[in-house]
């Protein structure tokens, strides 16, 4: 059995750097849009240095991810961390805009993909369509979901599954009830 490394554990430098990486940038390119150095981003990424809430703030704008992201970055035991995430302690990343409510189920965002618990409120929706350079799978745990793909419209149960391969899509649920659906992102967006 292979035994985690405490110097290996995924931090907010690492997730800084997944996130970089996921949008195809470098250091520089990211220096430049924050006004800083790629020294400074450098020390950062490898947790030598604490950016500043206003250092955040651009960071997230810069990497399109929400500042909440950022700050929940919560230990959790030292022997579980980067492979157990305890369903009191996922991390809420989204926006919470248009009623979905995403909780990061990965351990970090150090992965070639990500898992998300997606919660659907009753009489909500995604507002347009949106297209993003990924390969997406999706499974319903619980509730009805209207789900349009291209141009193609779909209603998913409970036990099914869709695939999104970079094309348009947005979702609706105009059900009385939240639909769960549980959410595979590679490469990760958030």
């Amino acid at each position: 059995m292979l035994q985690s490394d405490p110097s290996k554990i995924r931090t907010l430098g690492a997730d800084l750097r997944a996130l970089r990486k996921a949008r195809s940038m470098t250091l520089s390119d990211l220096a430049c849009r924050l006004g800083r150095s790629v020294g400074w981003l450098s020390q950062v990424e490898r947790d030598l240095s604490d950016p500043a809430i206003t250092d955040l703030r651009q960071i997230a704008a810069a990497l399109d991810v929400p500042m909440s992201l950022l700050f929940t970055h919560a230990p959790g035991p030292a022997d579980e961390a980067g492979h157990v995430v305890r369903a009191g302690a996922r991390r809420r990343i989204g926006s919470g805009g248009a009623g979905l409510i995403e909780e990061l189920l990965s351990p970090d965002l150090t992965d070639d993909f990500e898992v998300v618990h997606s919660t659907f409120e009753p009489h909500s929706r995604s507002g347009s369509a949106v297209a993003r350079p990924t390969r997406e799978l999706g499974y319903l745990v619980s509730g009805r979901l209207e789900l349009v793909v291209g141009d193609r419209r779909f209603t998913i149960h409970p036990g099914d599954s869709f695939r999104i391969r970079g094309e348009p899509f947005e979702w609706m649920n105009p059900h009385d009830a939240p639909a769960v659906a549980i959410w595979v992102i590679a490469p990760p967006v958030y």
